[in-house]
């Protein structure tokens, strides 16, 4: 049976545009009424009557613009703020003087501040004062001179634009947050079930096969190794839940989690890549590998050039310490860098003996290791004692900028 996709919206947005929409219908019916309350103060109300008619007829022709931010575009913000402008600066030609010096509203009247709120809803608070700017600057020019009562209401709408804009800013950095946690949420209740239906399947054959092939030996016991090798990758793969899905929303009338966006593997690909993918494929019977469930994003040439290192850490570990030496493999998703740590259970290195190989041309650590972090901006701390194994740790940050990187030697 074909599974149900489930499409969650959390746009705190869509009651604004909605209030806006309501907003915009009622303040015209207003602005007409005082019109006709007032209909004694105008001079020439046939110029009146013909803006109220553009007016009304731009509103209810423009009402599916402001249902969403996605409908709601930049040249209609534009025209939008044009018509609120124009209404206010013809007051003066179509009102008595008397109208003006007590105070009489514009033709517009708090029709304009739904033009402004258009622009904080749709851009956010610095859309608002690049708004509300022209909006007081053709008021004042309106009335003549800065009374008090058109100061006030200039300040109102600019503080109450401003602060809509910033609320709509932090809604929407609210919504990515939550969108995000509830993704984590369900990509780790999947991976735990997930998780359960390949312990009581895969898991269990792959570990008998390893278990009888022992036993048997010769080729069988090649094909239980085999399949020791994968029981490790396969139980890394389900354990760490590599590349998950991140949402992202193209369309903000529709909330902040809308479409699914795969995070890249291939450090060739534009965009982050998730280190642990590239790290994954190393893990085996005696490698393991340990990070964090979400994804560590670098750079795509960072993360191939660490992953490198990684792989010529684990080299030295198979060239210098044996095949039955174990190795470790720890990620580490700091704020400012990642760090990655390869531990083995080897017998070390002796004092002086990188130094000596140096010497000897044998450059390994320094080139495919220390060099290679040194291009990335990065360190490599190599600690070791002998008969205690070897602890390798590489840093990088997260802002790297690679260089050409290096090629990769093969010993000590």
């Amino acid at each position: 049976m074909a599974g149900r996709e489930r499409v969650l919206r959390m746009s705190v947005e869509l009651p604004l545009w909605r209030a806006l929409t309501a907003y915009r219908v009622l303040s015209l019916l207003y602005a007409v009424g005082l019109f006709v309350s007032a209909y004694d103060d105008y001079d020439r109300p046939g110029v009146a009557i013909g803006y109220y008619a553009v007016l009304a007829v731009w509103t209810l022709a423009t009402l599916p613009r402001v249902h969403n931010a996605a409908a709601c575009t930049k040249p209609f913000l534009a025209a939008d703020l044009a018509v609120a402008l124009t209404g206010i600066v013809l007051t003066p030609l179509v009102v008595t003087d008397q109208h003006i010096l007590d105070g009489g509203p514009t033709l517009p009247s708090i029709w304009t501040a739904g033009s402004v709120l258009a622009f904080a809803l749709r851009g956010g608070w610095r859309w608002a004062v690049l708004a509300s700017t022209p909006v007081a600057a053709a008021n004042l020019i309106e009335r003549g001179h800065p009374a008090r009562d058109t100061v006030h209401n200039v300040i109102l709408v600019w503080v109450a634009s401003i602060a809509i804009g910033y609320v709509v800013e932090v809604a929407r950095a609210s919504e990515r947050t939550l969108a995000r946690a509830l993704e984590i949420e369900a990509a780790t209740r999947e991976r735990e079930r997930l998780a359960r239906d390949i312990h009581d399947s895969v898991l269990q054959v792959l570990a008998m096969v390893k278990r009888r092939g022992t036993a048997l030996g010769g080729e069988a016991a090649e094909l239980g190794r085999m399949a020791g090798e994968q029981e490790v990758a396969l139980r890394t793969l389900v354990s760490g839940g590599l590349v998950p899905v991140s949402r992202v929303s193209h369309d903000a009338s529709e909330g902040a989690l809308v479409r699914e966006v795969e995070l890249p593997d291939d450090p060739g690909a534009d965009g982050p890549a998730d280190l642990r993918a590239l790290l994954a494929p190393y893990a085996a019977e005696r490698v393991s590998l340990a990070g964090p469930g979400a994804p560590v994003l670098l750079p795509p040439a960072a993360a191939r050039e660490l992953a490198a290192a990684v792989g010529a850490a684990l080299d030295n570990v198979r060239q210098h310490a044996g095949d039955d030496a174990r190795a470790w493999i720890l990620v580490e998703d700091e704020p400012g860098a990642v760090i990655v740590t390869v531990r083995d259970d080897g017998p070390g290195i002796p004092d002086g003996r990188l130094a000596q190989a140096e010497g000897e041309g044998r450059l390994g650590v320094a080139l495919s290791i220390r060099g290679r972090l040194r291009d990335l901006g990065g360190s490599a701390e190599l600690v070791s004692t002998p008969g205690q194994g070897t602890e390798v740790e590489l840093t990088v940050p997260k802002d790297t900028a690679p260089t050409t990187p290096r090629g990769k030697a093969g010993q000590r």
